[in-house]
């Protein structure tokens, strides 16, 4: 057991916010392999530890089941929605409203080495600063709302 894993309690929490399988809902498809308990264990082990995929211990399972369920989940908008709803339980949680009625926009540029490709490289004028941009919204209880990454215009 790691210290990222998550508690019978955490689980029980976070278990009816999980989008339910299409299987389940009788929408097609087939029964997932593995668990979403330890899914989530194991990125939550990666984002915690800031390692590389593949360096993810053996008793998670394999490291490319759990990224091809990381990126569907991603592609398919349910990390997002997750957080969302996470969220909405948060603000609940202390007397909030579940949707935030107001939020700050800050945005901040990332310096960039000349290695790093044109595509994704730009130029903040503001700031004479060649790199990229990072946008956050964020509400009250410092919870994101969403971060993008911004390209700046390319200098001219």
């Amino acid at each position: 057991m790691y210290d990222t894993d998550l508690t019978v309690e955490q689980w029980a929490e976070l278990r009816p916010l999980l989008p339910v399988p299409g299987w389940l809902e009788g929408r097609g498809g087939r029964p997932e392999g593995y668990c979403h308990r330890q899914m989530l264990d194991a990125v939550f082990y990666v984002l915690d530890n800031g390692i590389k995929w593949r360096a993810m211990p053996v008793d998670f399972p394999a490291w490319d089941r759990v990224y091809a369920f990381f990126r569907r989940w991603r592609e398919a908008g349910l990390v997002a929605e997750f957080h969302d709803r996470l969220r909405g339980k948060v603000r609940e949680a202390v007397g909030r409203e579940a949707e935030p009625s107001a939020a700050v926009i800050d945005s901040q540029s990332v310096k960039a080495d000349a290695v790093v490709g044109a595509g994704s490289r730009g130029f903040d004028g503001g700031k004479k600063k060649a790199g990229t941009g990072v946008v956050v919204l964020v509400v009250r209880l410092s919870s994101f709302i969403r971060v993008r990454r911004a390209v700046r215009a390319a200098a001219r």
